[in-house]
């Protein structure tokens, strides 16, 4: 017991000892400073890394090495705060892409209304889509009247026009194709007449614009009716034979008949649902212009065929002739007016820009309208010469080879044709069902309903019959229509470029747009001068109310 309290005594007494902790104003020994790696200031470590010496260079632990503490680092002083501003805002983890998720935020500024209307109601195309419907589209009917022109222009001209018209048309597709993204105004346009208005204002751009797209669309799908159910009637007599004995049906029947069938098929929703109506209608083109040209070759040339022009002595007269088959020419090519609703259907992103894609589509369609349009043009011509019929290559084959072809072959070939009426018809329907349903849409602020949606389009259907009944010759205004129509193909994108785009003034953009778009209007009232001329000169068959 003695012991242990003589233990705890001399611990009491090393105790009190100690040396006592200074008082605030007692002049405290100062330790070394301690220096770091400025990366290392914030470090919730910072007392424990390995990375701290002292000015001697000795390492300092996190423990104390020596028995009086450790002051305290003088505080940072703070930076002063920067004015708040809207790009302050940004989050860090995009600010190495701010630039390019600017563009991209403003680049989407999409119209909501623009997921219930058919052309922009769905977005998931591709290039495959773009090619079927660019082909559908650029391929028609009206290619098969292209050699007829050819008996007023001859070879040299005519080879000539049709060439400058290709690569010209080619050359306003690329433009479009390339204007349907506007980066700087955050826009898509998905529509050909809302670029018109954005480029010549929205009263101009009615007056140019809205009647040749009306045409070309309504236009034209009152001219497949016509031609279609004419060779559906043609169909059924070659299947039907010589022996037939059933009652055929009048013209009026037959245009009701294939009125039907493609209402029918213009119930499909949107423009994307139509992509493998728009592959059949492709198939069914290249078919039958390659038929056409090839058995006509295979035929051989007529006996006694001439290929001089036709000329009718005085030169005014003869200037008006070559200027409406330059229209001809011109009504040729068709479907710009379609190009930028089919890239609507595509998405577009800043990294991925929908007019990659859309022009791997249109290089390939066009490759392809390339192969059928010349052979057709100049073996056509090279096999009927002067005696081709203002109807075209089909009236020839039938007209001139209808015994020495067999059947199967007419037969297929007529087949083909109305099959690609019919897919025709819904891809130059599809702006007027949009637009139908637009109007719609901006009155009652929702989606317009299916049932409405099929009255839309019955009636549109039933319109363009009325039209063909009534005007059973507008196939045969093709120069005409052709002039009018010219503008929206050759010279408008010429004149949309320059406004968006702003080229350098006097550098070669500006300038080969700029003559471009005054020539192709130029060219344009030129046609239609010469078109009607040659109309009142030589006559139509007019006979309103009376198809045959």
């Amino acid at each position: 017991m003695a012991m242990a309290t003589n233990e705890a005594n001399k611990k009491t007494m090393e105790i009190s000892s100690a040396p006592i902790t200074p008082r605030t104003g007692t002049p405290m020994v100062s330790s070394p400073p301690v220096s770091c790696p400025p990366s290392q200031f914030h470090s919730p470590s910072l007392t424990r890394s390995p990375l701290l010496h002292s000015e001697n260079g000795d390492e300092v632990d996190g423990i104390a090495t020596s028995k009086t503490k450790t002051p305290k680092t003088p505080r940072t002083p703070r930076t002063p705060r920067t004015p708040l501003r809207i790009s302050n805002l940004t989050p860090r983890f995009i600010t190495p892409l701010g630039s390019p998720v600017r563009k991209a935020l403003r680049f989407t500024k999409l119209d909501p209304h623009d997921a219930w209307l058919p052309i922009t109601q769905s977005r998931n195309g591709n290039k495959f889509y773009a090619a079927f419907h660019t082909l559908c589209s650029g391929i028609g009917i009206q290619a098969l009247i292209l050699p007829f022109s050819f008996t007023v222009l001859g070879w040299t001209w005519g080879i000539i026009s049709l060439s400058v018209a290709f690569v010209w048309q080619l050359y306003t597709l690329w433009l479009l194709v390339h204007l349907h993204e506007s980066v700087e105004h955050g826009i898509r346009f998905s529509r050909y007449l809302q670029l018109c208005f954005a480029t010549f204002g929205e009263r101009l751009g009615k007056v140019l614009a809205m009647f040749p797209i009306i045409y070309l669309s309504a236009g034209t799908c009152t001219t497949i009716i016509i031609l279609g159910a004419s060779t559906a009637r043609t169909f059924y007599q070659i299947i039907c034979g010589t022996t037939c004995t059933a009652k055929p049906m009048t013209t009026v029947e037959w245009y009701l008949v294939f009125t039907c069938v493609a209402v029918v098929l213009s119930q499909l929703p949107s423009l994307n649902s139509i992509a493998g109506v728009s592959l059949i209608g492709a198939v069914t083109a290249v078919g039958y212009c390659t038929s056409i040209w090839i058995t006509s070759v295979a035929q051989g040339t007529l006996p006694g065929v001439n290929y001089n022009p036709v000329r009718h002595g005085t030169s005014a007269k003869d200037a008006f002739n070559i200027l409406n088959a330059l229209g001809i020419v011109a009504f040729a090519f068709r479907g710009h007016n379609l190009i930028l609703e089919i890239q609507a259907t595509m998405p577009s992103s800043e990294k991925h820009p929908s007019h990659v894609p859309m022009w791997k589509g249109v290089k390939a369609s066009y490759a392809l309208i390339a192969a059928c349009l010349f052979p057709l043009s100049i073996g056509g011509y090279w096999a009927y010469g002067q005696m081709i019929p203002s109807g075209g290559m089909l009236t020839a084959l039938y007209m001139f080879h209808s015994h020495d072809v067999s059947r199967f072959v007419l037969g297929l070939t007529s087949l083909f044709v109305v099959i690609n009426g019919l897919c025709s018809f819904q891809i130059y329907g599809m702006p007027v069902f949009d637009d139908m349903e637009s109007n719609y849409v901006k009155m009652k602020k929702q989606p317009c309903p299916w049932w409405l949606r099929v009255i839309f389009r019955i009636l549109f259907g039933f319109i363009c019959f009325f039209i063909a009944v009534a005007i059973p010759f507008l196939s045969s205004l093709a120069g005409l229509i052709g002039g009018i129509s010219l503008p929206v193909t050759l010279a408008y994108p010429s004149f949309m470029w320059l406004k968006f785009k702003k080229p350098k003034k006097y550098g070669p953009s500006w300038c080969i747009n700029w003559f471009l778009g005054i020539l192709g209007m130029c060219l344009s009232a030129l046609l239609v001068a010469a078109s009607i001329y040659v109309i009142v000169d030589t006559g139509v068959n007019v006979s309103f109310f009376n198809p045959k």
